[in-house]
C-alpha cells in the first residue's frame, strides 16, 4: 500500500495513531471517528464536528506511549478546554499536531494484534486489553490465515471470556463482528509485508460492537 511504502521511504519505523487507523478500516476493522488538527482553531472545529465529549491525543509517528508520557486529555466536554488540551499536548516539543477522536465509552476493552514470526509467519492474537494487557496476558494466538471458525475458538480460549458475554446490563459482544477483526487482522498480515506488528488496545465495545480506540502499526526494520 503506497502508506506503508511512502513511510518505509522516509525511514519510518512505526505509524501515527491515525494513519495507522486509516490501514485498519482499509481492511473494513471499524475505528473511531477523529480528525487531525495543527491549530487549536481547527481543534475547536473538529470537535464540533465530531461532537463532544471527545479526546484529545498527541499525534506523530514518533509517539507510541501516549498514556505513560501523559499525551491523552479524556473527556472534553467544551470548546475551552479543547484549547487547554491543545496547549498542553503541543507544548514542549512532544508533538505538532493532535488527534481530535470521538469519546468512546464502555467497561470492556479487549486486544488484538498481529505480530509476523520468524517461523510461522503473521500470527493474530486477541485478548483481554486496556491498562490489564500486559499485567494479566490473557491472551490467545492464531496463525493466519484465519478461518472464522478459528476466529470464534480464540475467543473462548481466554480465561475471561465471559466478558464478551451480556455484562452488566450492556449486551453481549457481536461476536460476528469480531471474528471479522481478528480475520482481517491476519488479513493484513498476509498481504502487507512491510508490517511487522499490530495493535489494536484498546478495542472497546460501545453497545457490543467492537471499536478500535488505539492502534499502532510497526514497520519492517532493516534486516528483519
Amino acid at each position: 500500500m503506497k502508506i506503508l511504502e511512502e513511510a518505509a521511504s522516509r525511514g519510518a519505523k512505526t505509524l501515527s495513531e491515525h494513519v495507522s487507523k486509516q490501514m485498519l478500516a482499509a481492511y473494513g476493522i471499524p475505528v473511531t471517528g477523529e480528525t487531525v488538527a495543527a491549530k487549536a482553531t481547527d481543534a475547536v472545529r473538529a470537535a464540533a464536528e465530531i461532537g463532544y465529549p471527545v479526546v484529545l491525543k498527541a499525534s506523530g509517528e514518533s509517539i507510541t506511549h501516549k498514556t505513560e508520557m501523559n499525551l491523552i486529555a479524556l473527556n472534553l466536554s467544551s470548546e475551552v478546554e479543547v484549547r487547554e488540551a491543545f496547549t498542553r499536548l503541543t507544548s514542549g516539543g512532544a508533538a505538532r499536531e493532535v488527534l481530535v477522536q470521538q469519546m468512546i465509552k464502555g467497561d470492556r476493552e479487549l486486544v488484538v494484534g498481529m505480530t509476523r514470526d520468524a517461523q510461522f509467519g503473521p500470527c493474530v492474537m486477541f485478548g483481554l486489553g486496556g491498562i490489564f494487557a500486559e499485567v494479566l496476558q490473557d491472551v490467545a494466538f492464531r496463525v493466519a490465515p484465519l478461518s472464522r471458525r478459528e476466529a470464534m475458538e480464540m475467543m473462548d480460549d481466554i480465561r475471561a471470556k465471559k466478558i464478551l458475554q451480556s455484562f452488566r446490563g450492556k449486551p453481549a459482544v457481536d461476536r460476528e463482528a469480531l471474528a471479522d477483526i481478528l480475520i482481517n487482522v491476519g488479513r493484513m498480515g498476509l498481504e502487507q509485508a512491510l508490517i511487522r506488528e499490530i495493535d489494536i488496545n484498546p478495542l472497546k465495545v460501545p453497545g457490543g460492537r467492537p471499536v478500535a480506540v488505539d492502534a499502532l502499526v510497526v514497520l519492517q526494520g532493516e534486516g528483519t
